[in-house]
């Protein structure tokens, strides 16, 4: 799977049916649907595949409890289908998760209760297994360092947590084993119009600086955060539709919660819930909901997320984290549809919106990983008539993704890993506290599309968001690897390394 290959189809295509702009969770579900129906397909992402809020989520594919007592039940219900879908066709993405709620008021016991056995009912057959309620000797035994004093017991229900990056590029995967073309670095700088329609882009690549102009029947905005400024490409009058949501995240070592089960905290200022949850070793905190006016494509959490997620869990935790325990902290911008005029985001829809604007273009705003297969079988619904493709059944809801081991496997590699364990390499660490292997960098730029040493420890391997120390450290050896895979000079190496390590800095800062 060179780069230069893709590269060569493209010039070679003279139109394609599909041509989706975004590569993060929506436009990769785009993309995969579009494929799938047997649409020739092509998406274009400006970055890396999940460089933005795809790869910067709480980890959870999940119906929502939060949004029960929002009268979401829509919205709930079908996440909850999604989960299932998710689980059947990635098995080595998606994996049941345990959580457990604490109690502290006879009034919370109450009202949990009737949330989660709705929950449970809202799954059907679909359920993980039945919420229960647990007495306090069962929640320590669940949770062992939650604050006793107190302590009623606790509620214990089922969702699932997931890779998100690693979905990003396993959907990557199954749009090339479909025949389609998804191309990173290639950004779009124009929309196309002949006749007063979208007909295509101009775009170019940000590595050689080629220029592309791309015809399409249809063209799909998912730009995420950035999808009104693609639409104001298409109608400078288009008002915006968005109003982003940052979302911080904290990563700690697991002996602040040595245990496989999740803790919920329900009720926060802010008027979300807080989530501690085991992931890759560790334990991820989070996460807040900010109103943001800017796009920063390195959006930071700020000192007053970071405090609010500390003193929150140090509540309820008998050890208190503080800053210095942070072995790496992100944070992600949701595409939230409406206008917070600056007050609080936490209210605002998680749904999406479909819209066609009068010369065609396709866009959509809104959404979350948990639905993104619902929302590419919808997407596509709607650009069929307006590119004038022949209709076609969607497939996606049984259609197993890249890598699909065939059973439950905890390697994010699933089936690829007798390859991957065939490459130089195999077995040997790059870095004494991480799990990546030689092999596993070869692979990320062989197989899939890693162009630089953050494309590796960032979203092939997840380093940098588990531990930003260790990444850091590990870049020089990541780099050597891939200037001889790309042929990079010695320069270009340590401008790769440099800039990773910058990066790094900036997930290990908590100021």
């Amino acid at each position: 799977m060179k780069r230069e290959a893709l590269l060569a189809r493209l010039r070679d295509t003279p139109r394609w049916d599909v041509l989706v702009i975004g590569g993060g969770a929506t436009g990769l579900g785009c993309a995969v649907d579009a494929a799938a129906r047997g649409y020739t397909t092509l998406l274009l992402e400006a970055h890396d595949f999940a460089k933005g809020t795809s790869s910067r989520s709480t980890k959870l594919i999940h119906g929502g409890v939060r949004y029960l007592a929002q009268g979401r039940l829509g919205l709930v219900r079908e996440a909850l289908e999604e989960r299932a879908v998710l689980l059947a066709n990635a098995p080595h993405l998606v994996h049941p998760q345990r959580f457990v709620v604490p109690v502290y008021h006879h009034w919370d016991r109450l009202m949990l209760g009737v949330g989660l056995t709705a929950y449970d009912w809202l799954a059907g057959s679909r359920s993980l297994g039945a919420s229960r309620l647990l007495s306090a000797r069962d929640t320590l035994a669940a949770l062992p360092t939650v604050k006793q004093e107190g302590l009623l017991g606790g509620i214990a229900y089922m969702d699932a947590r997931f890779d998100d990056a690693r979905l990003a590029i396993t959907l990557m995967r199954t749009v090339l084993d479909l025949g389609s073309l998804a191309v990173n670095y290639l950004p779009v700088t124009a929309l196309r119009h002949e006749a007063g329609r979208v007909a295509g882009v101009e775009a170019h690549d940000a590595e050689s600086g080629e220029h592309f102009s791309i015809a399409a029947r249809v063209v799909i905005n998912a730009g995420g955060v950035w999808a009104d400024s693609l639409r104001q490409l298409d109608d400078p009058q288009a008002p915006a539709q968005l109003a982003p949501s940052q979302g911080a995240h904290l990563v700690l070592d697991r002996d602040f919660l040595p245990t496989d089960s999740a803790l919920l905290i329900p009720h926060t200022p802010d008027g979300r819930v807080l989530f501690a949850i085991p992931w890759k070793g560790k334990v991820l905190l989070g996460t807040t909901d900010t109103p943001r006016s800017d796009l920063p494509l390195e959006p930071r959490p700020l000192a007053g997320e970071v405090d609010f997620i500390l003193e929150t869990a140090g509540r309820y935790l008998t050890r208190s984290p503080r800053r210095g325990d942070v072995r790496s902290a992100f944070a992600g911008l949701r595409p939230l549809i409406g206008s917070s005029q600056g007050g609080a985001t936490a209210a605002l829809s998680r749904e999406h919106v479909i819209q066609t604007s009068r010369q065609g273009l396709v866009s959509v705003a809104g959404g979350k990983w948990t639905t993104y297969r619902r929302m590419g079988e919808q997407i596509i619904d709607t650009a069929i008539p307006v590119g004038g493709l022949p209709a076609r059944p969607c497939s996606t809801r049984e259609l197993p993704l890249h890598g699909h081991p065939g059973g439950s496997c905890e390697d994010v590699l699933g089936a690829d890993r007798p390859r991957v364990d065939a490459l130089p390499g195999a077995g040997r660490r790059l870095h004494p506290a991480l799990t990546l292997t030689e092999a596993e960098v070869r692979h990320a730029i062989r197989h899939e599309l890693a162009r630089s040493v953050e494309d590796i420890l960032a979203r092939r391997h997840r380093a940098l968001f588990i531990d930003a120390r260790s990444a850091h450290d590990a870049a020089p050896a990541v780099a050597t690897i891939l200037a001889e895979e790309l042929g990079l000079d010695t320069n270009q190496a340590g401008e790769q390394t440099e800039a990773f390590r910058r990066l790094a800095e900036g997930f290990l800062s908590t100021h």
